[in-house]
């Protein structure tokens, strides 16, 4: 679960920096704007705005997987596999966001919310 739960961190960590990455590699913004205090945002484009929105929805997943999975290591059980699955569609599900695959992307969203949901049966 350990080495899960550091994956998850680690893919949130690419995630907030993949919003500038994507605006600087597209000529949006130059490196003096995200080295600076950004304190007017040049007009984004509609795949890096939703790059934004996808790491906001992990950031509000991401703290009630790490809180199951640590309760599943304290506690003795096993989670495992909802929690690799829960990994598995988040990183499918921003790929679809970013390109706009609307249905798709619910469907996926709603997976990972029925692996969290595992998670927390696992422990009862």
């Amino acid at each position: 679960m350990l080495d899960l739960i550091f994956a998850a961190l680690i893919v949130y960590g690419i995630h907030l920096g993949l919003p500038s990455t994507m605006a600087l590699l597209s000529g949006q913004v130059n490196f003096d704007f995200l080295a600076g205090p950004r304190d007017v945002t040049p007009e984004l484009s509609v795949a890096v705005q939703r790059a934004k929105r996808a790491t906001a929805n992990l950031g509000e997943s991401l703290p009630i997987f790490l809180a199951l999975a640590i309760l599943a290591i304290v506690m003795g059980k096993q989670a495992g596999e909802a929690a690799a699955i829960w990994l598995a569609l988040r990183l499918v599900y921003t790929p679809i966001y970013i390109m706009g695959v609307a249905h798709i992307r619910t469907l996926v969203w709603l997976g990972s919310i029925v692996c969290l949901i595992m998670m927390a049966l696992a422990l009862v």
